[in-house]
């Protein structure tokens, strides 16, 4: 358990949020959301004792232990991968080593005898026998194979890394867990292991994430920062965002009766937790719904980027061919014969244990790389716009943001560009930024700018969510669904995937996998399962 009382977080005149007073308790699992910048990592900093309050304090129950997914990836490059993830549980860490300490003493005394007996029984409570076995079962629950485990850190890729960082989290089931983004360089197996692992914690959780599915997935609770303050909200994230995506067309519709907005919030209310009851997506511990405040639902301050698609003429029925594709990298198969033609309507995602793959793919379609061989042709009504892994030589000049998107507009005048970059929440001064020092978020809201203006009928999409807050991730989202075109995109997001995509290629190095379904029904589907062991079988991605 874990009580905030009377926090205040300020930086200089900057007040972050103030007179905090609320109190997480075991069994339950908080999604912590809002704004960039609103304070979501600050707030776990807090709590976890890296920062300080401005005022107020953080109690946890006697003798619990608080464990932090840690966001330094090289604090630990000199050990070994199993000694890292038993660190994690710092008490039975410190019996061991002092334990092996004392055996490896030449002078063994009496003394030394005691201290060891008073050790080993500790070790005993804490179930210390079975440390390094469940530390390996954690390991390779998260794709860390045993070969690794007595790899040092710093051998490791940075991807590996941040696995072995999250079961150094895990172990030893701690009363608190903080996990500040958990899900950033999982691939979607990975993601479904960690929500099937917290939705039977019965511990205190506190999560930030970007990753939709993966909230709705795991969280009982929903803690959101805005207007300055943290509110506690019982049900998920979707059911937040919903709630006050209601709450805010309620507001734009002033002459609406009171009883009436009463009526339609209920309503909803009544419909949601009948969903939640029957979705594969909750936990099992408890209902999402138990008891709500209908006055408490209140319009967000965030903003959404305002983004639309709009093809500039309808795609024919000839899109995309593609003909015996292959492609290597440093000797390793990524894709071979590859043969498929995409179909009006078609929203595809591509899928594969090595993400190389789909930008391999996606590069050579976009006449960007070479492919070993084969051959690929676009229907003559098409055209496409591209949003590459890599954007950074899109940014490699003194151009200001309105310099920069006068580059791909047809329409160069100032009020246009500006009311453009407008939709997509640049304003005043950020306007005149060099598009040089621009953050991650903000070169993808550039690069999504780029591609509208194209007024392209394809869409092609790699890892479109990379670096994207929610907000503009539901936005994303929300018109992908709606688009009237084709899209041709790799994702982390298994909601983004869900909502968007009616086929599903998965790329192997031995063959594809083709199917026109839901990707929930393709990850569930066993006979498909079956497949992709064999097809990934006697390679560094095998099952």
């Amino acid at each position: 358990m874990i009580t905030i009382s009377d926090l205040d977080i300020q930086f200089g005149k900057r007040i972050l949020f103030q007179d905090v007073n609320i109190k997480f308790i075991p069994g339950n699992c908080y999604g912590i959301i809002g704004a960039n910048g609103a304070g979501k990592s600050t707030f776990l900093k807090i709590i976890s004792g890296e920062m300080d309050p401005t005022r107020g304090h953080v109690a946890m129950g006697p003798g619990e232990r608080l464990s932090v997914l840690s966001q330094d990836h090289f604090a630990f490059d000199d050990c070994s991968v199993l000694d890292t993830v038993l660190m994690g549980h710092t008490t039975l860490w410190d019996i061991m080593t002092e334990k092996d300490a004392i055996y490896a003493k030449t002078d063994f005394s009496d003394e030394d005898g005691l201290r060891a007996s008073e050790l080993e029984e500790k070790f005993a409570e804490m179930e210390g026998w079975n440390a390094e076995s469940d530390a390996a079962s954690l390991l390779s629950g998260l794709g860390i194979g045993e070969s690794l485990h007595r790899t040092l850190m710093k051998d490791l890729s940075g991807k590996k890394k941040v696995r072995v960082l999250l079961a150094r989290a895990l172990f030893g089931q701690p009363d608190n867990l903080l996990l500040d983004e958990p899900t950033n360089d999982l691939d979607l197996e990975t993601v479904m292991w960690l929500e099937r692992y917290l939705a039977d914690f019965e511990q205190t959780v506190l999560i930030v994430s970007h990753d939709r599915h993966f909230l709705d997935s795991v969280c009982t609770h929903t803690v959101d920062i805005d207007f300055g303050r943290l509110k506690l909200f019982t049900g998920n994230y979707s059911f937040w965002y919903e709630s006050s995506q209601l709450a805010l067309r309620q507001q734009q519709q002033q002459n609406k009766k009171a009883e009436e907005k009463k009526k339609e919030l209920e309503e909803f209310i009544r419909r949601f937790s009948a969903n939640v009851a029957k979705s594969k997506q909750t936990t099992s511990r408890k209902k999402m719904i138990e008891k709500l405040n209908i006055e408490e639902i209140q319009p967000s301050s965030r903003r959404y980027p305002g983004i639309i698609f709009t093809p500039g003429r309808e795609p024919g029925n000839q899109i995309l061919e593609v003909k015996g594709l292959s492609k290597s990298i440093d000797s390793e198969v990524l894709f071979k014969d590859l043969n498929f033609n995409v179909e009006k309507d078609d929203k595809i995602v591509f899928l594969s244990r090595d993400p190389r793959a789909m930008t391999a793919l996606f590069r050579i379609i976009n006449e960007e790389e070479q492919p070993d061989e084969g051959e690929f042709k676009w229907g003559q009504t098409i055209t496409t716009a591209y949003l590459p892994l890599d954007n950074a030589r899109y940014f490699n000049s003194d151009y200001n943001l309105i310099e920069w998107l006068g580059q791909f507009a047809r329409e160069t005048n100032e009020v246009f560009l500006k009311g453009f970059l407008g939709r997509m929440l640049f304003s005043g001064e950020e306007l005149l930024k060099k598009v040089s020092v621009l953050s991650g978020g903000e070169k993808m809201r550039c690069m999504i700018s780029r591609m509208m203006l194209r007024d392209a009928n394809v869409l092609v999409l790699d890892t479109p969510t990379n670096h994207l807050d929610l907000e503009s991730i539901q936005a994303f989202n929300n018109t992908l669904c709606s688009f009237r075109g084709n899209i041709l995109f790799a994702s982390h997001d298994h909601e983004f995937i869900q909502t968007v995509a009616n086929r599903v290629i998965e790329l192997t190095p031995r063959g594809i996998i083709d199917k026109m379904m839901e990707y929930d029904d393709y990850i569930s589907d066993s006979a498909i399962a079956d497949l992709r062991e064999r097809l990934y079988a006697d390679s560094r991605f095998k099952i």
